[in-house]
Formats: C-alpha cells, structure tokens, sequence
C-alpha cells in the first residue's frame, strides 16, 4: 500500500502532534511522554526522508 505523505510531511504532522501534546490538559509527565514519543517518530522520518 503506497502511503500519499511524503516523510518530510509527516514528520510535521508529527511535530505538530508533539507541540499539541505539550498544551493537552494533562499532567506534566503525561504531556512530556506524550511530547517526546511524538517528536522521536518525527526524527525517524526526517532520517528516513534524508535517506531517500
């Protein structure tokens, strides 16, 4: 199944999840795991967009 995002994309749809897990009304440690889970993904598709 070919996906339509490029990773480049993706990894800002991503990093854009990350900034809205950190305004959630959620504890800190929730928002911070939440943030960081997110931005790890958005890494791993900006290596794999570089690697293209």
């Amino acid at each position: 199944m070919q996906t339509t995002r490029t990773p480049s994309t993706h990894a800002a749809a991503w990093k854009a999840r990350a900034l809205a897990a950190l305004r959630a009304d959620s504890s800190l440690s929730v928002r911070l795991r939440r943030y960081n889970e997110a931005m790890a993904r958005a890494r791993t598709l900006e290596t794999v967009g570089g690697a293209r």
